[in-house]
């Protein structure tokens, strides 16, 4: 999370090891390279003697050796301490992680190790990883990092007692965006320095360390020296956190950065990403979401609740009934956490499950229209039973995950009228294992005509305000007794406000009048359905709401 920018004088002396450990870094490794024989040996016996989470192969695995993909966001508890519901509700959306900010005592009051011992047991409770951080650190120059950094590292050992034997449960975040927006090159060592300290404490636990550049690394530091500090832990036991906000504004910005740890066999996630219309950009979290789920590599939504900025959470006032639009986005939308995530076998699952399911039958299509159609299949078999079905449409050599069901059929939307499609469907049981593609379908969408018309209410909502500008919602149902495939949303804004970003949809602005056109995701609203649309704006200081929508030129009542 961004905080209050601060700057530190560097000494010659830091200045000096900076450039040694950057070049030393750059000459042995190029961007990325491979891991060293040593390393590799040193991976070998960590995996075998692991009895934890912990890093094997470049991936996170639990004690069983299952790959583990978390799936969770983040909580401000040393800012919220109060809000003890909120690992239950996060659990309710079915994340299996949650990211907890803790203070060591450098800017917010500490918290004491009687109140992580209660947060560990309460996302053991309700069966959550629970990854750690120290806040404090965030935001610093270099001498500055360096020493709340080490400070942190302090802070952990203080809480051994309460961590130890959590192995199982916890991953030790060592300090949040300990650099911000001064020259992070001295990552390298101090970084270096905090792992090394806390491994001859004794910790054993996956330790997470977080990217320079307030977490977004766009001076490329950590992606060049990520090896060198991997291979400086003896325990091999770590996992580098990216924070994907405004400069990862393309696609191409995050499939890069993403594949490169992954090509470089470096175990990465995203620890923090979210801000639909940032103020500093506008980040692509549809192609964060979807590659991770593509690479098998985790993330952590920023974040549940209580933010000043209202555009990064997903729920308001700690009420998981007031989701936001972002909040819809991250746990309901595609690749989000209710379709792609799985508990950890810890709690319960199916703990040494490695048998992948057989390969579903080859999917047979009807009710083919312009923009969707139906797809269904005969059901693949597992010795513990298969928990979701992912359909991909295959172009070439690519594939792209469309849709996913608990069932047998599905129903793919925000196709093109007149276009053929081949789609093939994968297996997936409780353990993560997933089954040999199905055979093929090819499908070709109708030319195309006038999406029908249906009665709807719109509901219009600001969910937050500032000078200038807001955030607001526009939540469109189907009171009709079809579904509405396709549509087009009228409105005009009655003070001359202006719509900045949308997501949910693609806005289009003529003077007062807006008409907004479906994502793919939002194309099809079901008969009693609804879907919700979220976007920033600005006003000049009033700001009313529209009185009257439009659905596909029908008049809709405003709810």
């Amino acid at each position: 999370m961004r905080t209050a920018r601060s700057t530190a004088r560097r000494s010659p002396v830091a200045a000096l090891m900076t450039a040694l450990a950057t070049l030393i870094g750059l000459l042995a490794l190029g961007a990325l390279g491979p891991a060293t024989a040593q390393a590799s040996e040193r991976d070998e016996q960590a995996g075998a003697l692991a009895t934890g989470l912990h890093i094997s192969d470049g991936r996170l695995v639990e004690g069983n050796g299952n790959d583990f993909v978390m799936r969770g966001v983040n909580h401000a508890h040393t800012w919220y301490p109060g809000e003890t519901q909120s690992l239950a509700d996060i659990k309710a959306t079915g994340a299996n992680t949650v990211r907890v900010v803790l203070s060591d005592g450098h800017r917010w009051s500490e918290n004491s190790p009687a109140d992580v011992a209660s947060v560990v047991a309460e996302c053991k409770a309700n069966r959550l990883i629970c990854v750690l951080e120290v806040h404090d650190t965030t935001g610093y120059g270099e001498d500055a990092a360096a020493g709340t950094l080490d400070h942190a590292a302090d802070y952990w050992i203080g809480l051994k007692d309460v961590l130890d034997g959590e192995e199982n449960y916890v991953i030790i975040n060592i300090g949040n965006e300990p650099w911000g927006n001064t020259d992070p090159a001295g990552w390298t060592a101090p970084t270096t320095a905090a792992i090394q300290k806390l491994r001859n404490a004794g910790f054993e636990h996956t330790i997470m360390v977080d990217a320079p550049n307030w977490g977004q690394d766009w001076q490329g530091v950590m992606r060049a020296n990520a090896q060198a500090v991997y291979d400086a832990d003896t325990t091999g036991n770590l996992i580098f956190s990216i924070h994907m906000y405004s400069v990862y504004n393309t696609a191409e910005k995050v499939t890069d950065y993403l594949n490169a740890f992954v090509d470089a066999g470096l175990p990465l996630l995203i620890g923090e990403f979210g801000g639909p219309g940032d103020q500093w950009g506008d980040p692509d979290e549809d192609t964060m979401m979807a590659t991770a789920e593509e690479l098998g590599l985790g993330y952590l939504a920023w974040s549940w609740s209580g933010n000043t900025d209202p555009i990064l959470d997903l729920v308001l006032n700690f009420d998981p009934a007031q989701m936001t639009s972002w909040g819809e986005r991250i746990f309901n939308g595609p690749n989000g956490i209710a379709e792609t995530s799985r508990e950890a076998t810890v709690f319960g699952g199916s703990a040494g499950d490695t048998e992948a399911p057989t390969a579903p039958g080859t999917p047979a299509a009807s009710a083919v229209t312009d923009t969707s159609a139906e797809l269904s299949w005969a059901a693949a078999t597992d010795d513990v039973g298969v928990t979701a079905y992912d359909v991909v449409r295959i172009d070439g050599g690519t594939e792209t995950k469309v849709a996913s069901s608990a069932t047998t059929s599905v129903s793919v939307t925000g196709l093109e009228a007149g276009t053929a499609y081949t789609f093939a469907v994968y297996a997936r049981d409780a353990a993560g294992n997933r089954s040999e593609r199905s055979g093929t379908v090819q499908v070709t969408t109708d030319e195309g005509g006038t999406a029908p018309v249906g009665t709807c209410s719109v509901g219009y909502r600001i969910v937050g305000q500032w000078p200038g500008g807001f955030q607001g919602e526009l939540t469109i149902r189907n009171t009709g007794t079809t579904a509405i495939d396709g549509w087009t949303l009228g409105f005009a804004f009655p003070n001359g406000q202006t719509v900045s970003n949308m997501w949910g949809g693609t806005p289009a602005q003529s003077g007062s009048a807006v008409t907004v056109t479906p994502a793919g995701y939002t194309s099809t609203i079901t008969a009693g359905g609804s879907v919700t649309v979220g976007f920033t704006g600005s006003h000049t200081g009033t700001n009313t709401a529209p009185s009257a929508f439009t659905l596909n030129g029908g008049a809709c009542t405003t709810a």
